[in-house]
């Protein structure tokens, strides 16, 4: 009985090693093999040409080259990049952020100088503002994160 007990301990324990032991395969069939001197040589001359080619074209056609590259990597991206990558495009201008700094600070005045009843009313309409903006599923969680909130 010991013996076939040892022996079903030693199987189950292979088995369970070969189960967890990390799959390799993937890795190996990423091997990069290093390039050849000739086609090292080969892509050296492709991108030499390529360079040689892209300083005799006006700077008009290297812009509509740009912009043709522009449009085809924003026709690959999802609606969620491409929302991402015009709001990463719309940097404010100088003037813009003088202006809305001076706006930013004219509020923190504002702040500054309200009783701490005022502030408190501020909040507390905010607060009642952004939950009535609120869907009934983010209310829901909203409810949800508070209850969790004040029950620790």
């Amino acid at each position: 009985m010991k013996t076939l007990l040892t022996g079903v301990t030693a199987i189950s324990a292979v088995v369970a090693s070969i189960a967890l032991a990390d799959d390799t395969s993937l890795i190996n069939q990423m091997d990069m093999k290093p390039l050849t001197p000739q086609e090292s040589a080969q892509l050296r001359a492709e991108r030499d040409a390529a360079k040689a080619q892209w300083t005799k074209l006006t700077p008009e056609q290297r812009q509509a080259i740009k912009d043709g590259a522009k449009t085809k990597k924003q026709g690959e991206l999802s609606a969620i990049e491409r929302m991402g990558q015009d709001d990463d495009m719309q940097a404010a201008t100088k003037s813009e952020t003088a202006q809305l700094k001076a706006q930013r600070e004219a509020a923190k005045a504002k702040w500054d100088a309200m009783t701490p009843e005022e502030k408190n009313a501020v909040r507390k309409a905010a607060q009642q503002k952004r939950a009535s903006e609120l869907s009934e599923i983010e209310r829901t969680g909203q409810n949800d994160d508070m209850n969790r909130y004040f029950t620790y």
